[in-house]
């Protein structure tokens, strides 16, 4: 064997082989916030298992599996109804696993696909009777849409009322924003932005962020925060950016667990320790509980 080819082969089986962590933290702990009746996790995968829903082979890291009935276990802990379960890039445009996952809640969780521009009306139908209220474009992993087909799945989906959800590094935003205005249905940001919270508030991404926020057609999702914090829990780097989204448009804002933190290769947090993070960061009841409520009644038509 060449020493090329053995590099290739390696790299090939690295991306195949030993997932990055180890799975959810099989504790979830139970939250200290009174968590309201209709509570909402607008931000969950769906992990296998794998011998029936494989893997993409094109995907940047491999996720260990996270089943539906341990996912059901931490709604229950969390004292969660409702879910909004997100097609991951590994997963690529198969959507089996999500739609399985969705359509097995008899109307509880909601679907976000990954389809292309070119997907038939009646399949877009299909996903919609089934629970489905959006599509995923991933700019920071393989396996899901370029932002070359923004515009076009926008105009797909439109009919629908469904919204365009958006992975990406918020420093982008800037460049991005122009276009963000022009498309004809919502938009959903994950993740706070990913804006990394060593370059604070003002770093004009997050500000492009903040903007698009109040000029009402942009919706933000409070999860992930050790994505953008450079410390350990509680993330007290990520409270001011949290903040700050919160209070530009709190009838925008959402909450996500962010559950089973796929690309996570830190310790697993307790994911009852990261809903607590939304009183510190919105120590408001009535804010914090349509948060948790409201808003995801009306963005995923609840």
């Amino acid at each position: 064997m060449h020493k090329d080819e053995g590099t290739l082969n390696s790299a090939a089986a690295a991306l195949r082989g030993t997932p990055v962590n180890s799975g959810p933290n099989p504790d979830p702990g139970i939250p200290r916030i009174v968590v309201p009746p209709d509570a909402c996790d607008c931000h969950a995968h769906i992990v296998g298992p794998v011998s029936h829903y494989p893997y993409t082979a094109d995907r940047s890291y491999t996720p260990a599996e996270a089943l539906r009935e341990q996912y059901v276990r931490m709604l229950g802990a969390l004292g969660l109804r409702r879910a909004v379960i997100v097609q991951p890039s590994f997963y690529g445009t198969d959507n089996r696993r999500t739609y399985d996952a969705v359509a097995e809640s008899r109307g509880q969780w909601r679907g976000v696909a990954v389809i292309p521009p070119d997907t038939p009306r009646q399949d877009v139908r299909r996903l919609h009777d089934a629970g489905f209220r959006g599509v995923r474009i991933a700019l920071v992993y393989k396996g899901g849409l370029s932002v070359d087909a923004m515009e076009e799945t926008a105009d797909l989906i439109a009919p629908f009322g469904w919204h365009l959800q958006l992975l990406l590094d918020g420093r982008e935003l800037v460049e991005l924003a122009p276009r963000l205005r022009k498309l004809p249905v919502p938009i959903v940001v994950d993740h706070m932005g990913r804006v990394p919270a060593q370059l604070g508030v003002q770093h004009p991404g997050f500000q492009a962020l903040l903007a698009l926020m109040g000029e009402g057609n942009c919706w933000v999702k409070l999860s992930g925060p050790y994505i953008a914090s450079g410390q350990g829990y509680p993330y007290n780097d990520v409270a001011p950016m949290a903040q700050a989204l919160a209070g530009a448009a709190p009838e925008r804002i959402v909450w996500g667990s962010d559950w089973p933190h796929t690309a996570l290769k830190g310790p697993m947090p307790i994911d009852a320790t990261l809903l607590d993070l939304l009183g510190t960061w919105v120590p408001d009841i009535a804010v914090r509980n349509r948060i948790l409520t409201e808003n995801p009644a009306k963005l995923y038509d609840f």
